[in-house]
């Protein structure tokens, strides 16, 4: 995961930790029977764990999308690094065998010469 998603992730827990410590203070001062507190603070805290749980989700599907992205631009710039190199080879390749083969028949010329 890239530091930028690791702070967003920070951003998001920390959001959600400081709405629920909210919401459990207010609903604690709040006049009411602790019956009917407690039952609240139950019923909030089971929504903000789906929420949770849905954020959880998105941030999950970004990092698998992301993944991909990167990984199929690695791959697509290994494979062009790998035909730039194969070609490049294949280029050079060609020149010393064709500059060898000049280099065989001037020797080849020279010692005919010394020969003859």
């Amino acid at each position: 995961m890239s530091k930028k998603e690791n702070n967003t992730a920070g951003i998001l827990a920390g959001l959600l930790a400081g709405a629920a410590a909210g919401v459990i203070l207010g609903m604690l001062y709040a006049p009411e029977e602790g019956k009917e507190t407690r039952k609240k603070i139950k019923t909030k805290a089971n929504d903000l764990k789906e929420e949770a749980k849905n954020k959880y989700g998105e941030v999950s599907e970004k990092v698998k999308d992301q993944y991909g992205n990167i990984s199929t631009t690695f791959k697509e710039t290994a494979s062009n690094v790998a035909h730039t190199v194969k070609d490049g080879y294949d280029k050079y390749k060609d020149q010393i065998v064709s500059k060898t083969t000049d280099i065989v028949k001037d020797v080849e010329t020279g010692l005919n010469d010394l020969k003859g």
